[in-house]
């Protein structure tokens, strides 16, 4: 010890306070100084990201196998959770472990949600809470977890999975949000590029990137009418799929009319073409949960006895649907954290901050040699909506618990998963509301003619 330097010794109780204090003091000197909203955000959707982490850990076929080995786990687990001890339960095991880490995240979050309501500045006290005490919020999360794998089963699962449906719709949707408004987004700031420099190159590739989005868009219809429907039967499919594609040919054609162009003239193909990429893709996801083998190739009923009715072994829960779902709730979760919508619409829709908000009081400006911090920029007011962003996380996190599990739900005698029809139409109800929704921000300049669309 009489080798360290003083200065140092005089910092390590601060750097140990870190653990427990405010998230300034978790940004590094290489780290470019940053708002302290910014990181806080940053810090709860790392908590999210780590129990999506686990969550795929125990799921995984390998370690799946091996959990029916942890005493009172499995066999004469009757009451923690809640499976007779003449029933293998080892088929079910990461399938009841998602569901019990998404609950845990999610009362985590919905903890915070409701602790943070009408939480104005950082003057607040809970404002600390929300922005510190992170090591605290850690354990917090590792009790909740804990204790949320001794819970009795009994109804808990098929309860649990219809609140699991619920909070995906709405996240869903939430993604639908984030969507359109990249995509008006992207094309503004594209036609503004044209305006600005070589009009020749921007346009080509706005009109490369859309045929792009479009070409994708049909062969995604052919391979849904080649491999989830026959010619005979699955007129579900088939009416999901026409449906969904006259809707796409509607906003594409209404998103060029004059009468949308003039009152927004950025509208246009770009944003119709990623929308109907969307929506096929939920679609996709529907039909892979159409509970009807002839209709759905991909279908997987496991059993009590780990066996499976497919007709090749399969390696894992997940299907390709399953995975694009994880790639774009990673994505849509990132946008929440870091970045605010250049439309003030979508920011008072969404309780963020406009764009060059939070700069005020508190603000620093980085010169060189200065030290690299987060700093409060929430004194006179917050930059989001703390209890609206616990939220958003707590959707998060079912719907990233639907996805792992395929949004397969154990039967009344635990012996088989099933693929349930409220699947399918949770996920079409929601691709005909984003349309709809976009739909609706093409009209209504024209409907309402005395509010402020621009």
């Amino acid at each position: 010890l009489g080798l360290v330097h003083p200065l140092q010794c005089a910092l390590l109780p601060l750097q140990v306070s870190c653990l427990c204090g405010s998230a300034p003091c978790l940004l590094c000197g290489c780290c470019p100084s940053a708002k302290n909203s910014t990181i806080s955000r940053l810090l709860f959707t790392l908590f999210l990201f780590l129990g999506t982490l686990v969550s795929i850990i125990m799921i995984i076929p390998g370690v799946e196998k091996e959990l029916h080995k942890l005493p009172g786990f499995c066999q004469g687990s009757g009451s923690v959770l809640g499976v007779e001890t003449n029933v293998d339960c080892s088929s079910f095991l990461g399938h009841k472990a998602v569901y019990r880490m998404g609950f845990a995240m999610a009362a985590f979050f919905g903890l915070f949600a409701v602790l943070m309501v009408c939480v104005r500045s950082s003057r607040d006290p809970r404002a600390a809470l929300h922005n510190g005490f992170w090591f605290i919020k850690f354990l917090l999360l590792v009790g909740i977890t804990v204790g949320a794998f001794y819970m009795p089963d009994g109804t808990f699962t098929s309860v649990w999975f219809y609140f699991g449906v619920v909070g995906s719709f709405l996240f869903i949707l939430i993604q639908l949000v984030l969507l359109i408004d990249l995509a008006h987004s992207w094309s503004q700031r594209w036609l503004r590029n044209a305006d600005e420099g070589s009009a020749r190159g921007w346009y080509a590739a706005l009109c490369t990137v859309t045929f792009t989005f479009y070409a994708a868009s049909i062969a995604a219809v052919v391979l849904l009418f080649v491999f989830y429907t026959r010619p005979e039967g699955c007129t579900e499919g088939k009416a999901f799929i026409s449906i969904n594609l006259i809707l796409c040919l509607i906003v594409s054609i209404v998103s060029i009319l004059p009468k949308i162009q003039e009152a927004q003239p950025h509208s246009g193909l770009l944003q119709a073409s990623l929308i109907t990429l969307y929506t096929f893709y939920i679609t996709w996801a529907a039909l892979a949960n159409v509970p009807t083998r002839l209709c759905n190739p991909t279908l997987l009923l496991r059993n009590g006895t780990g066996s499976a009715t497919a007709p090749e072994p399969l390696t894992t829960w997940w299907d390709a649907p399953s995975i694009v779902g994880l790639v774009i709730f990673i994505l849509c979760t990132l946008f929440i954290s870091l970045r605010s919508s250049d439309h003030p619409q979508v920011n008072k829709l969404m309780l963020t901050e406009e764009s060059g908000a939070g700069s005020g009081a508190g603000a620093v400006e980085e010169e060189e040699g200065a030290v690299h911090r987060a700093y409060d920029n929430e004194q006179d007011g917050v930059a989001y909506s703390y209890s609206f962003f616990h939220l958003c996380l707590l959707l998060a996190a079912l719907y990233i618990m639907m996805t792992l599990t395929n949004w397969y739900r154990p039967d009344e005698s635990l012996q088989v998963l099933r693929s349930p029809w409220t699947a399918v139409w949770v996920k079409i109800s929601s691709s005909w509301a984003g349309l709809l929704l976009y739909l609706w921000t093409l009209v209504a300049p024209l409907v309402l003619p005395d509010r402020d669309f621009s």
